[in-house]
């Protein structure tokens, strides 16, 4: 769902139009609270946001810890030009944007007290060495928060085989780029193969019906349909779906934020820490913050 890095070298799966550009803002603002409630970085503590896209993530960590200093970091000198625009008007002067390659990190070990990630794993073909790469630049005892979502998660009513199949074209399409839009119930296993320790995950979903006027049109129609209709050529050029069937499915997406019509997706968010010293009494600390978020939030 944003801007990111791979060896494999395929093309980002959702595009840089500003079309995406202006979605990719629009998720960020609409699940603020779902995702990033529990994330705050304390005065002094250096984070690195590893896939930062156009910065849609990037001003809201570090509007909610501005004591904090963020190195923030994309393959993307476009969407870096675009992160920092952004920044600026915010006012977020705490960030710095350079252009970079999780794979790659151009940081020495131990630069960094906790790595956040967000929506960057789905688009790689090595998840867990990019786990592990992000764990190298992260001192001992330090965290990481990983998010992600899973498009196997999408329920919706009135149910539809045709909006099934367009979003099963979505995740087909990641997965030839070398990706997995089926991510998310896999963050616990990845962290733990990336030997990341004292791993929790916390489900987010988002439920949408009328009562959530904000979410209909915020997150129904301008964070998921407008994802999956982004893919619309791709889908019909892999002779994935008929263009018929294509648009019956976007219909029946976008009947869902009808009043009777509802919707429902879950997002990952995975939390742990780098083996080392970190004191007995912060771990605890740590762990007891982990639990109590996965608590907090059981739905949206």
């Amino acid at each position: 769902m944003t801007d990111r890095s791979d060896p494999s070298g395929k093309a980002y799966v959702h595009g840089r139009t500003d079309r995406e550009t202006t979605r990719l803002h629009d998720q960020a603002t609409t699940l603020e609270d779902l995702l990033h409630h529990d994330t705050r970085y304390t005065e002094g503590c250096r984070v690195l946001e590893a896939g930062c896209g156009v910065g849609a993530q990037s001003v809201i960590l570090a509007r909610n810890s501005p004591e904090a200093a963020f190195t923030s970091i994309d393959i993307s000198p476009d969407s870096i030009g675009k992160a920092r625009e952004r920044a600026a008007r915010e006012g977020c002067n705490n960030i710095t944007f350079h252009t970079g390659d999780v794979f790659h990190l151009p940081f020495a070990p131990g630069s960094f007290d906790h790595v956040f990630v967000c929506f960057l794993l789905e688009h790689l073909s090595d998840p867990i060495g990019a786990l592990k790469g992000l764990q190298r630049v992260l001192r001992p005892g330090g965290t990481i928060t990983v998010i992600e979502g899973d498009h196997g998660s999408a329920f919706f009513y009135p149910p539809s085989h045709e909006a099934d199949k367009t979003i099963a074209c979505l995740v087909e399409i990641q997965r030839s780029a070398g990706g997995n839009a089926l991510i998310g119930r896999e963050l616990f296993h990845l962290m733990n193969e990336a030997d990341i320790r004292s791993v929790r995950v916390s489900p987010r979903m988002v439920y949408v019906d009328e009562s959530r006027p904000e979410l209909v049109e915020g997150f129904t129609k301008n964070t998921f349909t407008a994802m999956v209709e982004g893919v619309k050529q791709e889908a019909l050029n892999l002779d994935l779906i008929d263009e018929a069937s294509w648009n019956r499915g976007i219909k029946d997406l976008y009947r869902t934020t009808e009043p009777d019509g509802t919707f429902c997706y879950t997002f990952f968010k995975a939390t742990g820490r780098k083996a080392g010293a970190y004191g007995p009494a912060r771990t605890r600390q740590f762990l007891a913050d982990v639990e109590k978020s996965a608590c907090d939030q059981p739905g949206y």
